[in-house]
């Protein structure tokens, strides 16, 4: 086969390894979106007490061992657990990949305050003294922990980094490492996000004290986007990582290929720490849809960030109108509905669960709308059953977080 130029331009996802509060494989999440399956569930962590989350179950063993767990952390143990998932569901043989040429490319919301706050909690007992506060302090807190693990675990030598970009950091993953492709600083990249987040008191004391954490008495109902009695965000912890290559690569070893990122974009709002800017994530969108050559009537699917906020939703939806206001037949679509608010994983995780619609051509639903919001009302949003549809060819993904941080992507059917 002749490798074309625009074959080395070409960016696919060959890949998906993946934790979430309702699945740690794409088949078993994909089963439980169609199926309407929460997994949000009660949980209790100190000083907040008994509350609401998105807890993951993966199994930490299958790719590290106890003494590694033990030395490691949490979003360490996500991160290896997925890039390991990626890569055998990609196909590739991973003993004749050079290593130097691998780049890993991690996106966060926060990371360290778990074994901060962990650490801090053990030495109150020994009256604050330093002398009992563990030597794997500094690695397990540094940025690039979760990365570096992976690099760790897989024998990685080539490039590593985590990407802070608040909730937008799992679409900010996957950009990274399509940039990183492009420039040919890698020849394979692990790309996504992943997040610890319930494993911090102090993520549900903060949404607590804005008023801005979800109650429920059926936790299986409390993540309730678009609808008139939301009440806040669920939190959750999982992790969502890609396997990206150039199409030339993946063509000439056959992989199957789950589609190809045309478009991107990721602006600043510059107006609030919390407040979106519904002006901002239209320009976001719009700048997606021109690098893609794009017009917003060739969308199938758009997977909205809506986080069960009250002004967060309203916002969002503000910006859609004016993006998709006129479209005839995209849908629109939400996954924290599922699963909570999976942070630095959230747009990675929705961009996966989106994914299998290419083939099977249907839209997954948002759960949990028992009284849509007016202020929420959108043509095409799919509520509380999924919509089949003759073929879907191309998914937009929003993920927007704090300080005013728009991120949107696009994948095209291959």
């Amino acid at each position: 086969m002749i490798r074309s130029v625009m074959d080395e331009q070409r960016i696919v996802i060959t890949g998906v390894g993946l934790t979430a509060p309702n699945g740690d494989t794409l088949p078993d999440f994909r089963r439980a979106l169609l199926a309407g399956q929460s997994g949000v569930s009660r949980y209790h962590i100190r000083y907040v007490g008994e509350t609401l989350a998105g807890e993951c179950h993966f199994d930490e063993l299958k790719y590290q061992k106890r003494k590694e767990v033990r030395r490691g952390t949490r979003a360490g143990s996500v991160s290896i657990y997925c890039a390991n998932e990626a890569i055998a569901d990609c196909g590739i043989e991973w003993s004749a990949v050079n290593p130097e040429r691998v780049g890993v490319y991690v996106g966060v919301t926060e990371h360290g305050n778990v074994e901060t706050e962990n650490e801090i909690y053990e030495i109150k007992a020994f009256d604050y003294d330093t002398k009992v506060w563990s030597h794997h302090h500094n690695p397990r807190t540094v940025a690039n922990n979760p990365a570096g693990e992976i690099t760790l675990n897989l024998g990685i030598t080539g490039p590593h980094y985590t990407i802070g970009a608040a909730c937008a950091a799992g679409n900010a993953g996957l950009i990274q490492g399509a940039q990183m492709l492009l420039l040919g600083e890698c020849d394979f990249a692990l790309a996504g996000g992943v997040s610890e987040s319930i494993r911090t008191f102090g993520i549900f004391a903060g949404f607590a004290s804005q008023g801005a954490l979800a109650e429920n008495a059926d936790p299986a109902r409390a993540s309730r986007p678009f609808d008139r009695d939301r009440n806040g965000i669920v939190v959750s912890e999982g992790g969502c990582l890609f396997t990206l290559e150039r199409y030339s690569d993946a063509s000439r070893r056959g992989a199957k290929i789950y589609g190809e990122l045309v478009g991107h974009a990721m602006t600043s709002d510059a107006s609030d720490f919390v407040l979106p800017n519904p002006e901002q994530q239209a320009r976001c969108m719009n700048l997606a849809l021109e690098r893609a050559g794009l017009a917003a009537d060739d969308i199938d699917i758009v997977s909205t960030h809506a986080t069960a906020t009250t002004s967060g939703d309203i916002q969002e939806c503000e910006a859609l109108r004016r993006v998709f206001g006129n479209t005839k037949h995209t849908l629109i679509n939400n996954t924290k509905s599922f699963i909570g608010h999976a942070m630095g994983a959230a747009g990675s995780l929705e961009l996966a669960g989106n994914l299998p619609s290419f083939d099977d051509a249907v839209c997954h639903h948002t759960i949990n709308v028992d009284n849509l919001d007016p202020e929420c009302e959108l043509p095409g949003l799919v509520l509380n059953e999924p919509r089949q549809k003759t073929e879907i060819k191309t998914i937009l993904s929003n993920s927007f977080g704090m300080l005013g941080i728009n991120s949107a992507v696009i994948i095209q059917k291959v």
